[in-house]
């Protein structure tokens, strides 16, 4: 639903003042019936009432007085009328035999027998003055009363239109709402800051950053799940911090034995024996340098502002001065927030595998509003659809699929990809239609300025 709103401050806001509201229309709704109902009958018993003792009263007024006592008795609800004669009776309804019955109940005795009747009909009230628009026809009681014998009144009521609701009640609704709506805001505002802060402390840890120690504040469930994620967060800091320190170790500590491994080698007399020896400790060394780079790709570095085209630029003339087939396509400026060693090494290894495996690498930076795209192209044979996701594992090499003679250690897509997500972003491989295949790094432009 488009209209509904998304943050839960305002969906709580929304929900709240509609409770309120609902809840007031139906109170009002239920007395408004209530009332209406006490009313209508408290209605009907005057009115019977009044045509009865006014059929009374005139019935003690001399005759040539009766009409004009009549008329002076008229109002704006009320139309008074006598006549004479015998007229013909008309069938009346349940309703209006109820009213009839009524009617006779508060007439004198000596009248209580005569006949009555009662009919509800819609009729034009009378004008009640000079100059006025004409009343709408509205809802009318006409009694039939007898007053003397041979003589009867025609007592007419017409109900005045139902009032609308108070306005104290349209009042009282409106602060309701304003009332209940700011202490759900007050509530809201408790919930919601908190969980704001820890989405983005969480988005700031998947994108490979630090993340901040989020407000361990507000109801016990968010301060908790604050606390939770606080320690949580920590504990992957020291962790990650203790690898690699560990890595480094290991690095430092590997490189001195293939030292003296290399200085050994010079020693043996057998050409090709020493020439194996030397292939399995470049193999060996390459190997170790690989696990540390992408040990290295998790985030260690700082971030900082940088030209995305200038580094990408000076990469690719480095290559091309080293006399590697390398094509960059120029482009504007490109200001980015992110760890340039990580990026210049992630790009490094795209450009080295087209390379190595597609005879030459054409390097150029896709841009929309929400990020970078470095395209690398090659024209090799391509990759199979069930090996694109396969291939960023660690330590898989694709000889049967690309070269039966490559080398490396089967880590550089991996680094690649630590280091996209590192960043927020990832790396997409796809096979070009005219043949060869194009490896994409996608970096988001978020944080970044110009």
């Amino acid at each position: 639903m488009k209209l509904w709103p998304r943050t839960l401050g305002v969906q709580l806001i929304a929900v709240t003042a509609a409770a309120v509201l609902i809840s007031n229309l139906a109170v009002a709704a239920w007395f408004e019936l209530g009332n209406e109902r006490l009313s209508e009958s408290e209605l009907t018993e005057r009115i019977i009432e009044r045509a009865a003792s006014t059929a009374t009263l005139l019935a003690a007024i001399p005759y040539r007085a009766r009409a004009q006592a009549a008329t002076a008795m008229s109002t704006g609800f009320w139309t008074f009328s006598l006549r004479s004669g015998k007229l013909p009776a008309t069938r009346m309804s349940e309703a209006e035999e109820k009213l009839a019955a009524r009617l006779r109940a508060v007439l004198p005795p000596e009248k209580s027998t005569l006949p009555v009747s009662v009919h509800l009909t819609i009729m034009q009230p009378p004008e009640s003055g000079r100059g006025r628009a004409p009343r709408p026809p509205t809802n009318a009681v006409q009694f039939t009363v007898p007053v003397v014998r041979g003589s009867e009144l025609v007592a007419t009521f017409f109900r005045p239109s139902a009032p609308g609701w108070p306005i104290e009640v349209i009042v009282a609704a409106v602060m309701a709402i304003i009332a209940a709506s700011a202490a759900s805001a007050y509530i809201a505002s408790r919930v919601a800051k908190p969980l704001s802060a820890l989405a983005l402390a969480a988005s700031v840890a998947a994108r490979g950053g630090t993340a901040p120690a989020v407000p361990e504040e507000g109801p016990d469930d968010v301060r908790n799940a604050a606390m939770a994620f606080n320690a949580m967060t920590d504990r992957v800091t020291r962790t990650m911090q203790s690898q690699r320190q560990l890595l480094s170790a290991v690095g430092h500590d590997l490189r001195t034995p293939l030292t003296a491994m290399r200085i050994n080698l010079e020693f043996v007399e057998d050409p090709d024996l020493r020439e194996r020896l030397a292939a399995n400790l470049n193999e060996l060394q390459a190997l170790t340098e690989s696990v540390l780079s992408a040990a290295k790709g998790a985030g260690g570095e700082t971030k900082r502002n940088i030209d995305l085209s200038a580094l990408v630029e000076s990469l690719c003339a480095d290559l091309d001065d080293m006399g590697e087939p390398v094509t960059w396509i120029g482009h504007d400026p490109a200001p980015l927030a992110c760890r340039p060693d990580e990026i210049r090494r992630a790009i490094r290894n795209l450009v080295e595998n087209a390379v190595a495996y597609g005879g030459r690498a054409e390097v150029k930076i896709a841009e929309s509003q929400s990020a970078y795209e470095i395209m690398v192209s090659d024209d090799g044979p391509g990759i199979s659809d069930v090996d694109k996701s396969r291939v960023f594992e660690p330590f898989v090499r694709l000889e049967s699929s690309r070269n039966a003679d490559t080398g490396g250690t089967g880590l550089g897509l991996t680094l690649v990809r630590a280091i996209a997500q590192g960043h927020g972003g990832g790396v997409v491989l796809e096979n070009r239609p005219e043949g060869g295949l194009c490896a994409t790094l996608r970096l988001p432009r978020e944080g970044t300025t110009a």
